[in-house]
């Protein structure tokens, strides 16, 4: 007979239940982590600045990893051309975008003309200098034996623009065995910053970026070619959609309002 005060019997099944309840609401289930992605960008120079804004305000916002190789257009150029593993490509000019296309290397119907710029002429800081940039003016007389600054004339955007301008303004000439050429626009930045060369040719946007070197004056709109930039997922992306997705970002108002905190042109 059973007792009276005898403890009811509790089946296995129930008591194995119970135990693995139990652990699960000891252990609440982790959130599933999402899985992020890195797009590798190959960018011009002289968007640095702002490029490096960008990709961090992205990164925060999506976690996915942004890594951008600066280098002259052309450099990048040739490298995509040799198989370099890049995502995106952002050229400053036309032509070099133009160059990557015609070889099949970019997904041609991703590319669009993002930001514009204008050219200027700089000095350092500390300098008293102060050229109007107009036909015929005399730059060769105000570098006396100093040297102007610029990125290579024969291949690098920033080199090609400042040669058509100053070749249109009559000044090419006299100048040219003053040039110091040097392989992006960056590089010739630094040349005037540091004091090393009295002139430099940059742009606008460069020299917002550098403290130490001033605007001398602007290049006429019309004395080089329009200074755009193209933007294009390249054909050997491994991810074209997480590329892509990031140049939706640029397109946003949040990434617009960096590039033009930094003096770009937003081209619609």
């Amino acid at each position: 007979m059973l007792s009276l005060f005898s403890a009811p019997r509790v089946s296995a099944t129930f008591v194995v239940a119970f135990l693995m309840l139990a652990g699960v609401l000891s252990h609440p289930v982790s959130a599933q982590k999402t899985e992020t992605t890195t797009t590798t960008i190959f960018a011009a120079a002289s968007l640095k600045t702002a490029l490096d804004e960008a990709a961090a305000a992205y990164t925060k916002s999506t976690g996915n990893k942004i890594v951008v190789s600066y280098a002259a257009s052309s450099a990048l150029a040739k490298q995509i051309e040799q198989g370099a593993p890049a995502d995106i490509f952002i050229s400053a000019d036309l032509d070099w975008m133009d160059y990557v296309d015609k070889a099949k290397l970019i997904k041609d119907s991703t590319r669009l003309n993002l930001l514009g710029n204008r050219l200027v002429l700089i000095a350092p800081k500390s300098s008293s200098a102060n050229r109007k940039i107009e036909n015929g003016f005399d730059l060769a007389a105000a570098l006396g034996d100093g040297k102007l600054a610029m990125a290579n004339v024969k291949s690098v955007p920033a080199g090609k623009y400042g040669l058509a301008a100053l070749t249109k303004l009559g000044a090419w000439a006299a100048v040219e065995p003053k040039v110091a050429q040097a392989e992006n626009v960056r590089a010739a930045l630094a040349l005037v910053a540091q004091g090393e060369a009295p002139f430099g040719i940059v742009y606008e946007t460069d020299a917002a970026a550098e403290p130490k070197v001033k605007i001398v004056d602007v290049f006429p709109e019309d004395s080089h070619a329009p200074i755009i930039y193209p933007i294009a997922v390249t054909a050997g992306s491994k991810d074209p959609a997480a590329a892509e997705a990031f140049i939706g970002f640029l397109k946003t108002p949040e990434g617009q309002a960096v590039f033009k905190g930094q003096g770009f042109t937003i081209l619609k």
